[in-house]
């Protein structure tokens, strides 16, 4: 909605383009110049520049600028009046409040006196400071009494000595004094210009500030002074950005304030169909300030409790021309998804899934907004099967995802050569490039839209899909990219599983047991790992059986049961499993030991994992069908340690007396009752009816 935006200055709308005078080039300054309710301002806008940077897109914390030089004098600056007499000011002099003589002449003057002498920063300083806790004491602060006029007029002319520390308390003077119209307009610059340095954030925290900011958000009309809320807003943003601030800021209620301002605006668009000037750059101030909070944890329990997330995605939908505060919220879900708590939270609101693809639809070559909105995806669908079925069900899902994926899989193609022409580093240690990135994230969500067991079954259907994952497959290496290889692989993985007439993965199946060898050939256990399960999966089928057996691969998964790695073991226990279906296979498992280092899996895992020792006594059931000797099947040794094992496994209080909490307790007792038990009873039977006793089993150790 946002487009190319309208800035109101002084009563005038201008292109965004033409907008606001930089602080940097222009510092503020506030002067006081004859009649009590005259304050001038000094020329901000003299000619056409941009708006402060800082107020527009957000910015990285880290790369706060300083203020170009301190205030300057009168002398120097060319200065516009600001309108005397105004309305607030008229109805503020009907509503003053008498003063009590005695304390003004007695309190209050002789610190005015002090000022006025302007001797040095120290002691005005320190006078001012005095006269905050003066005002207050005498409940002399609001706009509410007589000779506030007064208390302005030598607080505007010290504006002029140029102390970032004086300036901070004249303002917080300023403020507590309730100033409205240019005269708040014109204190929130002051104090902005002061917070873009990071040098003064000691000075800040020191004279809090803050509060004082937090409270013109409170209090003042949003749409009275639009203008003044964007600088203050920008302070706020800055001191956000310190992580010394954050518990401050939440304990002084800075979530709730902006999510009611968040919901100020929400309501206004809604009503009007238009949106406040300067909104735009309000919220892109709000959202980047929102980001830093989201931190604390206390920030993140605040936003459930108040329903923070369904407005976030109103501002989105009603921003959506506006990429720098839909970025700032991507990166904000992009924080909160990553908790449980706020991942389920967002996962709830069900408008937000088209919400996300009509952005990426709309900025899908805008890597730094897209590759958050795929995070955000990847997180939501990470865990959560009706997240997976809702983001399906969504018009356009499939079709979105598969053009930024062919897109970013060409701008990957292209920058490829260039990077590694550019890139003197090794490949393992070069970051992942920006198309890179967009592949990562998004190979991690059609993995995890693949679990679904509808929505598994249509991606491994989809030709295209499977074609550029097996693209990627073939054109990158796990050194090239090894999240982007992993992703792809798992991705396939859990395609593979469904055993579907019109799967594409099993059309291709030999092709991609191709694929996967180089990955069994890497250095990398991650990777391995990922290969193996994919062909746990497709050798079920008997041609991919013939060829792990034809090219070898069997051995290297006889070899990986030495691995110690638990889930290696496994997936290499289940490729193995498979193969003994095949008598004619059965006679690989005495290859390189096998029988033996199955048992060694048995022995090491069993007691953590009944699945994977299941699988081992699945696999030894199916090598032992026409067995005639135990010993002569398995090895005397080997025949004995194993029916010590099954023995002592079999027995219910030895084997789930583990150290483990009772959920834990709960899911290793259903896997050993319903998976492990049976197979191992009857493969120890088959073994004891096979075997000569001719000496007392060996006692197992573990």
């Amino acid at each position: 909605m946002m487009g190319d935006s309208m800035v109101k200055i002084n009563g005038i709308y201008l292109p965004e383009s033409n907008a606001l005078g930089h602080l940097k080039s222009h510092p503020l300054q506030l002067t006081y110049d004859g009649d009590f309710s005259e304050i001038k301002e000094q020329e901000m806008f003299k000619g056409a520049t941009p708006l402060p940077s800082h107020l527009r897109s957000g910015g990285d914390q880290g790369k706060r600028r300083s203020r170009a030089s301190s205030c300057p004098s009168s002398s120097d600056q060319s200065r516009l009046d600001t309108k005397a007499g105004s309305k607030a000011d008229l109805q503020e002099k009907d509503t003053e409040i008498e003063v009590n003589e005695v304390f003004w002449n007695t309190r209050i003057i002789p610190i005015l006196h002090e000022l006025e002498k302007k001797e040095n920063i120290e002691m005005l300083c320190a006078a001012c400071t005095q006269l905050h806790h003066t005002l207050e004491e005498g409940s002399m602060l609001g706009n509410r009494f007589k000779r506030r006029t007064i208390l302005l007029k030598t607080l505007y002319k010290l504006v002029d000595v140029g102390s970032d520390l004086l300036s901070l308390k004249l303002a917080k003077i300023i403020l507590a004094l309730k100033v409205s119209g240019k005269n708040l307009l014109n204190v929130c610059k002051l104090i902005f210009k002061i917070s873009r340095s990071e040098k003064n954030d000691s000075l800040i925290q020191n004279d809090s500030i803050l509060e004082s900011l937090l409270e013109v958000l409170r209090s003042e009309g949003l749409q009275a002074n639009t203008e003044a809320f964007l600088y203050c807003m920008g302070a706020i943003k800055f001191i956000s950005g310190n992580p010394g601030f954050l518990n401050e800021m939440i304990g002084k209620g800075a979530v709730e304030i902006l999510l009611n301002l968040i919901k100020q605006i929400n309501e206004i668009t809604e009503k009007s169909g238009t949106c406040l000037p300067n909104s735009g750059h309000l919220l892109v101030q709000m959202t980047a300030t929102l980001r830093n909070l989201v931190d604390s944890p206390l920030a993140r329990s605040k936003l459930l409790s108040i329903s923070a997330l369904p407005q976030l995605c109103t501002v989105m939908g009603q921003y959506t021309g506006d990429k720098d505060v839909c970025t700032n919220i991507a990166r904000i879900f992009s924080k909160l998804t990553s908790y449980h708590d706020c991942c389920v939270a967002l996962a709830n609101y069900s408008r937000c899934y088209a919400l996300f693809l009509n952005l990426i639809n709309k900025y899908q070559k805008k890597q730094d907004l897209v590759v958050r909105i795929v995070f955000i995806l990847g997180n939501l669908t990470a865990k959560n099967n009706q997240a997976r079925e809702q983001f399906c069900r969504e018009k356009g899902s499939f079709p979105t995802l598969l053009s930024l994926f062919h897109t970013f899989y060409e701008l990957d193609l292209h920058s490829r050569k260039h990077v590694e022409e550019g890139d003197e580093r090794p490949p393992a240690r070069r970051p992942p490039a920006q198309a890179e990135d967009v592949l990562i994230k998004l190979t991690r969500v059609l993995a995890n839209l693949a679990i679904h067991p509808r929505v598994g079954p249509a991606i491994a259907a989809h030709p295209r899909i499977v074609g550029l994952l097996l693209a990627t497959l073939e054109y990158k290496s796990i050194d090239d990219c090894e999240e982007l290889v992993i992703n792809t692989t798992a991705t396939i993985n859990n395609l593979s599983y469904y055993q579907v007439k019109n799967s594409v993965i099993q059309d291709k199946k030999l092709y991609i047991a191709e694929l996967l060898i180089k990955l069994l050939v890497s250095n990398n256990m991650d990777g391995i790992l990922e290969a193996v399960r994919v062909f746990g999966n497709l050798s079920q089928d008997h041609d991919i059986c013939n060829f792990i057996v034809q090219k070898n691969v069997h051995k290297f998964m006889i070899a990986l049961l030495d691995a110690k790695h638990q889930d290696i073991c496994f997936s290499a226990c289940g490729v193995l499993l498979n193969l003994t279906v095949d008598k004619d296979k059965r006679v690989i498992l005495k290859e390189e030991g096998g029988i033996k280092k199955l048992v060694d899996c048995l022995r090491d895992f069993g007691p953590t994992d009944w699945q994977l020792a299941c699988l081992v006594c699945k696999t030894l059931w199916n090598f032992s069908e026409n067995i005639t000797s135990a010993s002569s099947c398995f090895g005397v040794e080997t025949t004995d340690t194993l029916l010590a094992l099954l023995s002592s496994f079999l027995d219910e209080e030895l084997a789930l007396d583990g150290s483990f909490d009772q959920d834990l307790k709960n899911y290793h007792r259903l896997h050993w009752e319903t998976e492990f038990k049976p197979v191992a009873q009857q493969l120890l039977h088959r073994i004891q009816r096979h075997h000569t006793f001719l000496e007392p089993l060996p006692v197992p150790s573990f």
